[in-house]
Order: C-alpha cells, then structure tokens, then sequence
C-alpha cells in the first residue's frame, strides 16, 4: 500500500482538532492525536514541528475556514450575521480553541506561542472584512476616519454576540427559561441578528 503524505497530514489534523478543542493546549496528548488519526508521533512532529505549532495550525485553519465559509454582506448585514451564527453552531470547536488560547496564553498579543507574522496574518484577514463593510457603505455618515473605528468595534461586538451563545449555551438556556439549548439557540439567532441591524442603523443614522 502506497504511503498517502496528504492523507496522514488530513488525520493528523482532524485529530488535533478535536483533541485540542476537547483538552486545550497544555491538556492535549500527542499520543492520543497520533491514535485518534491512526499515525506515529514522527509523522505528527514531522508535518508540524511541536505540539505548539500544531496548535496555531490548527487555529489558524479553522479561523481560516470561517473567513472564507461566510462574507458579511453590507447591503444585508443582518441575513450574514445569521449566515455566521449558523457556521458557528455547526462548527462549535473554532470556540471552544479561541477560549482555550485565551485561557492559556493570558496577555499575550497572540496565544500559544504563535509567531508575529501569524498575528499579522490574522489581523489582516480581519482588516479586510472591515474595510469590505467601509466600502460598501456602513457608517457612511461618520467622518472617514470615524468609519473604520466604528466598523472595527460593530464587527467584534457582533462576534461576541454570536460566540457567547456557544461558549456558554446551557446558560444560554437558563437564562432565556427554554427547555432545550437548541430552542435558545433558535432564540438566539433571531436575537443576534435583529440587535446587528439596529447597530448598523444608529451608525447611520
């Protein structure tokens, strides 16, 4: 049988992930990554170097997977806000990660020991979604160099929005006195997308 490289990297990844989700960084096993993907230890530190680049791999690629899944439309913020709700609550893992890097690398620029250039990477991918919302229009009334702050605080306000209900989801159901977490999801999502559009309208108002 021919040694498929693509394929062990694939399980490698796949496996990572959900055993970084699962444990963090410091908790994850590479010994368990390597059973759960069927590989060796060699193969995993041979494609990624360390448990720690693994990890901002692994990040990186989900946050990665997510910019290009969903766009935030200008003309239609709201219908995209709901768009991005959806992709995170089919792919929990993505915050169960940003907690994990959050929790463990605590007041660094950047967790688990990813490099500057990553940072910059990743704060560029979200310059540009910002700048997407700035050119078609949002905040249109503000002076130029007001637009972008505002964007820039519209679009993590709206992250959090999104992210709490999935960081904490059996609170989420408490709170709002739903018999399931799929029914304040449900709650949620409309919540979400109907405090976006009021946002965007008093920033142009």
């Amino acid at each position: 049988m021919v040694y498929d490289a693509e394929d062990t990297r694939r399980r490698i990844f796949d496996a990572a992930a959900a055993e970084f989700a699962e444990h963090g960084l410091a908790g994850a096993r590479v010994d368990r990554i390597a059973t759960a993907a069927k590989a060796n230890k060699q193969a995993i530190y041979l494609y990624y170097g360390s448990k720690e680049k693994l990890f901002a791999a692994v990040l990186r690629a989900k946050l990665e997977e997510v910019r290009l899944s969903v766009s935030l439309d200008p003309d239609a913020v709201g219908e995209s806000v709901g768009q991005l709700f959806d992709w995170y609550q089919q792919h929990p893992e993505l915050v169960r990660l940003l907690l994990w890097e959050a929790l463990e690398a605590p007041g660094e620029p950047e967790g688990s020991g990813a490099s500057s250039e990553e940072e910059r990477e990743r704060r560029a991918g979200f310059r540009e979604k910002v700048c997407h919302l700035v050119d078609g229009g949002v905040a249109c009334r503000l002076p130029e160099d007001a637009r972008v702050r505002a964007v820039q605080d519209l679009l993590f306000t709206v992250m959090g929005l999104i992210a709490w209900n999935f960081a904490v989801p059996g609170m989420c159901r408490l709170v709002l006195d739903e018999e399931t977490e799929q029914a304040a999801l449900a709650r949620r999502r409309q919540a979400v997308i109907d405090a976006t559009r009021r946002l965007v309208a008093a920033l142009d108002a």
